[in-house]
């Protein structure tokens, strides 16, 4: 990546670091669409008879068209559509059927650096494994809206007349790398506990009485910069709405 602004679609221009790790809002986007639905896939070419080289890419995938052209936008990379069918994370016995994009960033042909620097360090974690998010700090609405948008769940409660949101993964770490980060920003934001899902992961809810808030700022000046999925916010802000008109 360069400094400069790259155009995904129509007039839409998005200012990209040198840096991928750099703090600034679209590298914080970006790290939390890898860190919430991104993995390292490592494979192996014959060069010759004798000789074999290691590869590796990064796939980040999301279900919003826009995003994926946007995270191709910050990082580069190839994006393959696909229909795919999944379990939801809390009841195995529901699938959904839903577009899937999936953006494969490779390593360059002459070099073992992903996206500029080495494979160790391609991912937003340190040599234990720990999630170094603290270059974006300046940047967490980015950050959290990557991470949503990565791997949360948004719903609307017909019981309660409430919107639920939370956070799904299979690593605990990054879930509660995700706990401090939603108690460090300026919203008051509360967060249940971790628990484990029937599919064996883990997650944790947004306290719904902070959903309307939290979810208004987390979504303010998004357009401005176009680091957003369009059908994730759709569906935040219709469930904010039938919330509010429920009990009239």
């Amino acid at each position: 990546m360069s400094d400069s602004e790259l155009s995904t679609d129509g007039d839409l221009e998005i200012a990209v670091p040198s840096d991928p790790l750099a703090g600034h809002p679209a590298t914080a986007y970006f790290w939390g669409h890898v860190a919430g639905s991104g993995r390292v896939v490592r494979s192996e070419a014959r060069t010759t008879d004798s000789e074999r080289q290691r590869r590796e890419h990064l796939e980040v995938v999301t279900t919003d068209e826009h995003a994926a052209q946007v995270l191709a936008a910050i990082a580069g990379g190839d994006i393959d559509h696909e229909t795919s069918s999944r379990e939801y994370a809390h009841d195995t016995s529901i699938t959904r059927t839903e577009d899937e994009y999936t953006l494969s960033i490779g390593t360059d042909e002459d070099s073992e650096e992903l996206l500029g620097r080495t494979t160790a360090l391609s991912l937003p974690v340190d040599g234990r494994g720990n999630y170094r998010f603290g270059a974006f700090s300046s940047h967490d609405r980015e950050l959290l809206r990557g991470l949503l948008e990565g791997c949360g769940t948004i719903c609307f409660k017909s019981s309660s007349s409430t919107v639920g949101i939370s956070f799904v993964h299979d690593d605990r770490a990054l879930l509660e790398a995700t706990q401090e980060l939603l108690a460090d920003c300026p919203i008051d934001t509360l967060v249940g506990e971790l628990s484990e899902t029937s599919s064996g992961g883990y997650w944790f809810g947004v306290d719904d009485d902070a959903v309307p808030e939290f979810g208004t700022w987390l979504y303010e000046g998004c357009e401005a910069t176009g680091l957003f999925a369009p059908s994730r916010r759709r569906k935040l802000e219709r469930s904010i709405e039938q919330a509010d008109g429920y009990g009239e």
